[in-house]
């Protein structure tokens, strides 16, 4: 059978079997790599050990793993220190590559360094997928189903569509991937691509390098994709090569003649520059509408836009040139590595000379760490979300964009066509990149780990353990959202919070505190009535990958969550940490429960199995939902969440 790459790749990595389901069955994976990042891995590889604590072996079970320290970089007190160092001796001692705080950005350095053509890797970051752009099928999941992959567990996750999205021709001068993925996020929206891959095919491709491959397999993940993926190709062969990497290369592509779930069409050269305006990558417009708005800010990096290519640009463009006097320019490098070829090329005293901050190469003021806005300003960014409030300033109007227009936007001090900046500079990279892999640290030998101590900071607290789920749930709505709740919304990032990551009962005051700041409060004064649900709309759960955004909600306990739709990890994570999700038959349904409405739930257990259930109101009727569930996942909510499910199962 003739098969497209996605199910290719897909067939070889089945546990069992050799058919794969229909799309939304599901399908169990062996998993080649998994990395993690610090703001999410501290509670992911404590989940580890909480599985492992009663074997003999310890070891992880897949090929290679790599711990990264990319989120929580900035160190204002112990919390993140005493995680670091946690992170580096759990490592060392089940057998995980560590790379420490500066060596780069995860997904930048995964890709230059341990990517490979035809494997599975999953990450606890949404935006894994960036490795998807060498060939690989590069997944974001939630910590603990790292740990499980970790401890032996195959991957399981629904059976995705795959949709061929065809590129043809090329992308005009002052164009870029971003404006590409920005095309798409404008048609498909932040939840058109739940439970589907996007395999790119078509003559188009051959003009993208795999740096704006990633670009645009990075961003799939704001259109709620399972991931994307490239071919492996001569482009990939050069990119390896570059990297010191020949033999890691393989050709793969689909077979010709193989067949799609969806098919579409996008001509390159009908692409413009384009811009997400604030607060949803979807709500994308043209640059030349916005022409001659003030820019406050200017930031250029994250794991979406601060790749070589990206970076090369900008320090050609900013040649004998200062950014405009009132714009506050910084830049995040993807990677140590490319900070040593700038400067061997002799290109970084361009940015310094222009007037631009070159900041570590870390997440940074993507993720809130640094770089806040001024009060109500605008903000120009190449990075992924622009979700209200992310950014550290509430009332900040955040817009993401190309690293082309962002520069015209620094030089200009105001919305600026990037054609405007004249030429398009010459982009050579070199021959040979600058390469050196002794910023990475090593496990010791097999032999020698388990003498290994694994550091405990006093931020990290026990991991919470929850009940079996009831019979009978008696529950109040604690809360009414409207759509596209985000898990920053949920959970806020910034540096306080981030700094809890490792501390569930410290960081869950922080629930919904931007959104609902009122709502801890009235969770714990209203204790006695519980068990919680939410209400939501459209999408609920969209963005990052962070399990402590479900965790949180379970510990203030809130046990079910009712909403139209919800976007795909954080469903995931909500079921692996016991909150039942539920979807409303009938959407105009929602609009009857209002905060306080009292709604029960009565033999819960046996309707898990049926998929629907109706839910008696208080206040009169009832109203039907949906619950749909494979039995593996109807166990999970049985047992009160998953690792209350892996632990019994092994015996742990």
């Amino acid at each position: 059978m003739k098969q497209n790459l996605t199910h290719a790749i897909l067939a070889k990595h089945l546990v069992s079997g050799s058919t794969l389901p229909e799309p939304g069955g599901e399908i169990s994976l062996r998993v080649d790599q998994t990395l993690t990042q610090d703001a999410t891995g501290t509670l992911a590889y404590l989940q580890y050990e909480a599985i492992v604590a009663g074997r003999t072996d310890r070891n992880v079970h897949v090929r290679r793993a790599v711990s990264y320290v990319d989120h929580n970089t900035i160190q204002p007190s112990f919390e993140n220190s005493d995680d670091h160092r946690y992170l580096r001796t759990v490592a060392a001692r089940y057998g995980i590559i560590f790379s420490p705080a500066g060596t780069g950005i995860c997904h930048h350095v995964h890709l230059e360094n341990f990517a490979r053509p035809g494997e599975i890797l999953i990450g606890s970051d949404s935006h894994t997928p960036t490795s998807s752009g060498i060939g690989m099928l590069a997944i974001g999941v939630g910590g603990l189903e790292i740990a499980c992959v970790l401890a032996g567990e195959p991957l399981v996750i629904p059976m995705p569509a795959v949709v061929n999205v065809r590129l043809t021709g090329r992308l005009s001068r002052w164009v870029s991937a971003k404006d590409l993925i920005l095309h798409l996020l404008r048609k498909h929206t932040v939840k058109g691509g739940v439970n589907r891959v996007f395999e790119y095919t078509g003559d188009g491709i051959r003009g993208l390098s795999v740096y704006d491959r990633a670009t645009v397999t990075n961003m799939g993940t704001e259109m709620g994709l399972t991931t994307s993926i490239f071919p492996s190709d001569e482009v990939t062969r050069d990119f390896l090569i570059r990297q010191g990497r020949a033999k890691d290369y393989r050709a793969l592509g689909p077979a010709a003649g193989c067949s799609y779930d969806e098919s579409e069409d996008v001509r390159l050269d009908e692409v413009e520059p384009l811009v997400a305006q604030p607060h949803s990558p979807d709500r994308v417009a043209p640059v030349a509408s916005l022409e001659g708005k003030a820019v406050d800010q200017v930031c250029i990096g994250s794991c979406t836009n601060s790749s070589l290519k990206d970076l090369i640009f900008l320090c050609r463009i900013m040649e004998g040139r200062r950014v405009s006097p009132h714009v506050s320019v910084s830049v995040n490098p993807g990677s140590r590595q490319m900070v040593l070829v700038l400067e061997k090329m002799g290109l970084l005293q361009n940015l310094y000379r222009a007037g631009i901050r070159v900041m570590e190469p870390v997440c940074g003021a993507c993720i809130g760490q640094g770089q806040a806005p001024v009060s109500a300003g605008v903000s120009v960014r190449t990075f992924n979300r622009n979700f209200e409030g992310r950014s550290g300033t509430m009332d900040a109007k955040v817009y993401l964009a190309s690293v082309e227009t962002a520069a015209a936007c620094a030089l200009y001090g105001k919305f600026t066509h990037p054609a405007r900046l004249g030429s398009y500079p010459r982009i050579t990279l070199p021959r040979k990149f600058f390469v050196s892999r002794d910023e990475f640290i090593l496990p010791p030998a097999p032999a020698k780990r388990a003498s290994v101590e694994v550091c405990y900071g006093p931020n990290i607290a026990p991991l919470p353990r929850f009940e079996a789920l009831e019979d009978r749930l008696d529950l109040k709505v604690a809360a009414v959202f409207g759509d596209n709740i985000s898990t920053d919304d949920i959970l806020p990032g910034g540096t306080r919070i981030l700094s809890l990551r490792s501390n569930i009962p410290a960081i869950s005051a922080f629930m919904f505190s931007r959104k609902d700041p009122g709502l801890v409060t009235r969770l714990k004064d209203f204790k006695r009535s519980g068990p919680w649900c939410l209400v939501a709309g459209e999408n609920y759960g969209q963005g990052s990958s962070r399990e402590h955004a479900a965790i949180v909600q379970r510990f203030h306990g809130i046990r079910v969550v009712i909403a139209k739709s919800f976007a795909r990890i954080h469903r995931s994570n909500l079921i692996n940490f016991g909150v039942v999700p539920m979807r409303f038959a009938d959407p105009d349904d929602m609009q009857r429960l209002a905060v306080g409405e009292r709604l029960c739930a009565e033999e819960v257990r046996a309707a898990l199995a049926v998929g629907t259930l109706r839910l008696h109101v208080e206040s009169g009727g009832s109203i039907p939902v949906i619950v749909e569930l494979t039995p593996r996942e109807r166990d999970i909510l049985l047992a009160g969440g998953r690792l209350n499910y892996v632990t019994t199962s092994y015996g742990a």
